[in-house]
């Protein structure tokens, strides 16, 4: 997971959701987004392994399957500076791909800024569009059975 791992909630619930499954997480952000604490502490106490670093050349040097990206959010910054800082930091380009390894897919929630260079959408490491599409019956399945309205 890359990215404002601090204010964003895609993220600290993906974390958990991810610990059904026998994985290592690779939190990559600023070391102002990192994940909070409370979010690793539940991970600690459910043993799921994890990395956080602030360095994308260090993950190149990770097995990663799945590169999660999320926006630095500018309006969660009170000043204007703080963001200034971070802004841009992070950004998908097919270098970064060729970075972290070919067979590499890449998520966002979307909308995105441009923490994803648009040429990076032709690939097939880009996901995004297709994790968006099938968000939709996604929710109305989890929807109907939360409300009774599928058996």
């Amino acid at each position: 997971m890359m990215g404002d791992l601090k204010y964003g909630r895609t993220v600290h619930s993906l974390a958990n959701a991810l610990e059904l499954f026998d994985n290592e997480l690779t939190f990559i952000s600023p070391p102002s987004l990192q994940m909070p604490g409370h979010i690793l502490k539940e991970l600690d106490d459910r043993k799921i392994r994890y990395l956080s670093i602030s360095d994308l050349e260090e993950a190149g040097n990770r097995d990663l399957d799945i590169l999660y990206v999320t926006r630095i959010q500018k309006e969660r910054f009170g000043d204007p500076l703080e963001y200034k800082k971070v802004a841009g930091v992070y950004r998908i380009t097919q270098e970064t791909i060729k970075l972290l390894g070919k067979d590499i897919r890449v998520m966002h929630p979307l909308p995105r800024v441009d923490e994803i260079a648009e040429e990076v959408d032709s690939m097939p490491n880009a996901i995004y569009f297709t994790q968006a599409h099938n968000g939709i019956p996604t929710r109305q399945a989890l929807l109907g059975l939360m409300t009774g309205g599928l058996d």
